[in-house]
């Protein structure tokens, strides 16, 4: 049976901003400590995605955000609350999903201009 989920099919991958909130807390017990962000995804049909996710958690199921991250890798996190709000631009959709602990966008940083250092080796040595 394919697991429920919600996918991102066009744009940036989405942006997760860690959160403290008192009661996104609580959505946080069980026996692993996982990290809980918070992301916003412009949307046409927020009312009929958080429909979906009631029915998913009202069967006691899960349901996901299925995305592609910034190398173009498929990934997912599973979707613990969820809202539509109308803006001035249009309907938004806010997840409260679960990561796993450090898991963030900053991992990998393609800007870092520093060589490597090879210490004292002939880099002959390393071939």
């Amino acid at each position: 049976m394919e697991k429920e989920k919600i996918t991102i099919i066009e744009g940036p991958p989405p942006t997760f901003e860690q959160i403290d909130d008192g009661w996104a807390m609580g959505l946080n017990e069980g026996p692993s400590l996982y990290d809980l962000a918070i992301t916003r995804l412009r949307t046409f049909n927020g009312a009929a995605l958080v429909e979906r996710c009631y029915r998913a958690w009202n069967k006691q199921d899960s349901i996901f955000l299925h995305y592609k991250n910034d190398l173009g890798l498929e990934e997912s996190a599973p979707i613990l609350a969820a809202r539509s709000v109308e803006t001035e631009d249009g309907q938004v959709l806010i997840l409260w999903v679960r990561r796993n602990p450090g898991e963030d966008d900053d991992d990998i940083d393609f800007d870092d201009d520093e060589e490597l250092d090879f210490g004292d080796d002939d880099p002959e040595d390393l071939i």
